[in-house]
């Protein structure tokens, strides 16, 4: 490759001038087929053409409501190669998620799925037009790979109040030199996790989102040769990422619309997939499929696995000692990019396996401060992880007075992450959890996670969560664990493990056995539900004393 890459346009083509007839996308489900950067390249330039014509020009947004379609990337650098930017929305998203993005983005268009798992977003789609009370989007209707395109009649039904149509087939030469000259701007925006009330749209520069993508290729190894597995939506940073480091680098995108665990543990053999990155329950699932019903994984090179789950230790060692693929814990977030950072081989298991890690490229900057006092935190606590550099938020959408930015960003330019965390000399950095999460036993500060790996270390535990209750005025950390199958631990015995590692001051009160984590599914995978827990805790709390 030659030059240097200034906007997301330029990264396409870039790879696609290298190397015009290699696969870049390959569409998964049940009949998986390959896209070539010279086809991908023709697609990006006449759907480029279609949002032209109807309206969007630098500084627009288009709505992207796919799932893990190749459509989906060619409206991420169609809409570059024109200065605009992207919010993607998940296909499980309600209408309230829907409304407030379109009031947040106001997308000039929406590309919409047609017909897809018989979900209605036709209906959706007006519904939350009408509760957003924004204007009315034009609408451009995508079957997906493969299928015929919506006919007009049926395309006409998606009308909301600004047209609605079908997307013109490529023609013409895939030049991918026509993709550059696009002044740099923002090109896409992330919904945030939404702990506090409504999600925020994360906005972050083309440029940077180049930046990112090869630097990721560069620290996680991949090269023209790898094929990144992307379950998790396009829509969610950890989808993204992923996605585009592996364009970044000259490979391939394996993407799966839906997740089936046998088909997807099959492709991984078929395509010969190096890479995955993102959630513990997508890597879990797969190892559930691949101890019952094997497959070729001689291809897979790297596991970088963030732990939202609870399982992320269990399922590192599976892959480490059942696969021989090297397993790195990760970190990231909507306004962060996901794999900001991860471990290296050579960091000793199993601490490489859990969250934080060594920032991709040295122009990202971290620091850990005290919460309250700004200052260094406490000898042997925590501190709160701020972040300086390329990576971090450029803005968000709907902003309009920059009263999010200013509460996300601390008087010397740091952005606040609200995450806990140690910053080594070298600059890497453990992740400890969510300020939210920590509590203080015995006057001193304890993060959760910190419990939940010991017991997670024992070998009837399958996955666990402490949460922090308040009891007569004091904090108490109560455990809940779920049980490898087959197994039945002790609550006092799992009691006696944590006292071998941890300080006493640490060991929880009281450890209580559940069949199923309560759980929420988000764009960038499934997390356990601290609050309900806490909840349960109370609960438990008041009917018996925990010895």
């Amino acid at each position: 490759m030659t030059g240097r890459t200034t906007t997301l346009a330029d990264l396409l083509a870039d790879t696609a001038a290298a190397a015009p007839e290699s696969t870049v996308v390959i569409d998964g489900g049940p009949a998986p087929r390959r896209v070539t950067r010279a086809e991908l390249v023709a697609r990006v330039l006449g759907l480029r053409e279609d949002l032209r014509a109807h309206g969007v020009g630098e500084g627009d947004c288009v709505g992207v409501w796919l799932p893990n379609w190749s459509e989906s990337l060619v409206a991420q650098f169609a809409a570059a190669a024109l200065g605009a930017h992207v919010i993607g929305i998940n296909t499980r998203y309600g209408v309230a998620d829907v409304a407030h993005v379109l009031d947040r983005a106001r997308p000039r268009v929406v590309l919409i799925a047609h017909d897809f798992l018989g979900l209605d977003l036709r209906a959706r789609l007006r519904e939350a037009v009408a509760e957003a009370d924004v204007p009315a989007p034009g609408i451009a209707v995508v079957t997906g790979p493969g299928r015929p395109p919506a006919d007009e009649a049926a395309a006409a039904t998606y009308d909301v109040g600004a047209g609605a149509w079908v997307p013109s087939p490529p023609s013409g030469a895939a030049d991918p030199q026509a993709l550059r000259g696009t002044r740099d701007a923002p090109a896409v925006a992330f919904t945030t996790s939404g702990s506090t009330g409504m999600p925020k749209l994360a906005a972050h520069l083309g440029s940077n989102v180049a930046t990112h993508a090869r630097n990721v290729a560069a620290a996680g190894g991949w090269d023209a040769e790898s094929v990144s597995l992307v379950v998790l939506p396009l829509s969610g940073v950890f989808g993204y990422v992923p996605a585009l480091a592996a364009i970044a680098a000259g490979g391939a995108v394996l993407l799966e619309p839906t997740f089936d665990d046998d088909l997807v543990v099959a492709h991984m053999g078929e395509f010969g997939v190096t890479h995955l990155a993102g959630a513990d329950d997508v890597a879990g699932r797969l190892m559930e499929s691949h101890r019952a019903h094997g497959g070729d994984l001689s291809a897979w090179r790297r596991l970088l696995i963030g732990d939202f789950y609870g399982k992320s230790l269990q399922v590192a060692e599976w892959a480490e000692k059942e696969t021989d693929t090297p397993t790195m814990g990760i970190f990231g977030s909507s306004e962060l990019f996901s794999l900001l950072s991860f471990w290296q081989e050579h960091d000793p298991a199993p601490a490489r396996w859990r969250a934080g890690g060594r920032p991709v490229s040295p122009d990202i900057e971290v620091r850990a401060v005290d919460p309250v006092t700004g200052g260094p935190p406490p000898e042997g606590e925590p501190g709160e992880l701020q972040f300086r550099g390329y990576a971090v938020v450029d803005g968000y959408l709907g902003d309009t007075d920059g009263a999010i930015r200013a509460r996300s960003f601390t008087e010397d330019g740091w952005f606040r992450s609200g995450d806990l965390g140690t910053v080594h000399p070298d600059g890497a950095f453990d992740y400890a959890g969510r300020m939210g999460d920590s509590f203080r036993l015995r006057g001193f500060l304890v993060e959760p996670a910190e419990i939940e790996i010991r017991l997670a270390e024992h070998p009837d535990v399958a996955r666990s969560k402490v949460v922090g209750v308040t009891v007569d005025g004091d904090t108490k950390a109560v455990a809940f664990v779920e049980a490898v199958p087959g197994t039945t631990p002790d609550p006092a015995a799992l009691r006696a493990w944590c006292a071998e590692a941890l300080a006493k001051f640490k060991v929880p009160d009281s450890v209580h056995l559940v069949e199923e984590m309560p759980t929420t599914v988000g764009t960038n995978g499934s997390k356990i539900k601290a609050a309900a827990l806490r909840e349960l805790a109370a609960r438990l709390y008041s009917t018996e004393v925990p010895k």
